[in-house]
């Protein structure tokens, strides 16, 4: 590809993110508290957008990607914090959420940080780092992704009506909870595996990764489809959009960024090895089931 049809593709995914971020904050903005004047949805929109480009001006002057993942970690944390700060009575429903995104985010910035930094780097920016116009639209995405992911959580932050806690709260959190429980421990088996020298060069097949190539994801989908649910008893309106929050985020993780790439890359380096054909034949890509797949001796 050409540079100026890479640029052209930069700028293009640049006003797509933007113009699907605007749309979405005028959905979440109905029925949501203001605060000066404007609503607190779209206020907490635009500081999504705000931090990760004022974040990436130092990225890019040091052609680094040191910092992205813990920006978007932060991001979700700043935006959640101003949304709590700015929006008045408060009930139970919001402090859980509010709660829960905020656990999440810590503790996946934290692990996505360290990730990072004892790999020396993420090779998905070796090119990508030196390209002002790619480098400010994987800014800006990860702007909008923050957003999408966040829709549900801020509809319930910021809504004008209350609902008291119900049966759509109880299940949702308990949800989250099976998520989240799954994602850190699957995270944590992999790091643990990955630590030992004696895995050089293997891939994981113990504890839930025997249960699904993908537990981590699988664990992600599944918190955030949680806090879609504690979210319906607020959602009326064009603010019903705002369960694009799992879509968003299952179409990410299963088709875009997550699972394929991945998939990909486990392909290239163990395709011809027969114990990866037989590992990835009998266990399922996402969703867990009891393991099938013995390995040969």
């Amino acid at each position: 590809m050409t540079k100026q049809k890479q640029n052209r593709v930069s700028i293009a995914g640049i006003a797509v993110a933007l113009t699907v971020g605007a749309g979405v904050t005028a959905a979440g903005s109905s029925g949501s508290l203001e605060a000066g004047g404007m609503s607190v949805f779209a206020i907490a929109a635009v500081l999504a957008f705000v931090i990760n480009w004022v974040v990436f001006v130092p990225s890019y002057r040091w052609r680094t990607e040191a910092y992205f993942d813990l920006t978007g970690s932060l991001t979700y944390v700043s935006v959640i914090t101003l949304s709590v700060l700015a929006s008045d009575d408060l009930d139970t429903r919001a402090l859980v959420v509010a709660g829960a995104v905020l656990i999440w985010a810590a503790r996946l910035g934290s692990f996505l940080f360290r990730r990072v930094r004892s790999d020396g780097g993420d090779g998905r920016f070796d090119w990508i780092k030196t390209d002002f116009l790619r480098f400010l639209m994987t800014w800006t995405l990860q702007g909008l992704w923050v957003l999408l992911t966040l829709a549900a959580a801020l509809a319930v932050i910021t809504a004008e009506d209350r609902e008291s806690i119900g049966a759509f709260l109880i299940v949702g959190m308990t949800l989250w909870l099976a998520g989240f429980v799954i994602e850190v421990v699957a995270d944590r088996q992999k790091s643990t595996f990955r630590a030992d020298p004696a895995n050089e060069g293997r891939f994981i097949t113990s504890g839930l990764w025997a249960w699904s190539r993908h537990p981590n994801y699988f664990g992600e989908i599944a918190l955030w489809t949680g806090i879609a649910i504690a979210a319906i008893p607020v959602l009326s309106g064009w603010r019903w959009l705002m369960l694009i929050s799992p879509v968003f985020v299952i179409v990410l993780l299963s088709r875009i960024s997550g699972i394929p790439m991945l998939e990909r890359r486990a392909h290239k380096r163990w395709g011809t090895d027969p114990e990866f054909r037989a590992y990835t034949d009998a266990t399922p890509v996402l969703i867990p089931r009891p393991p099938r797949w013995r390995p040969r001796i």
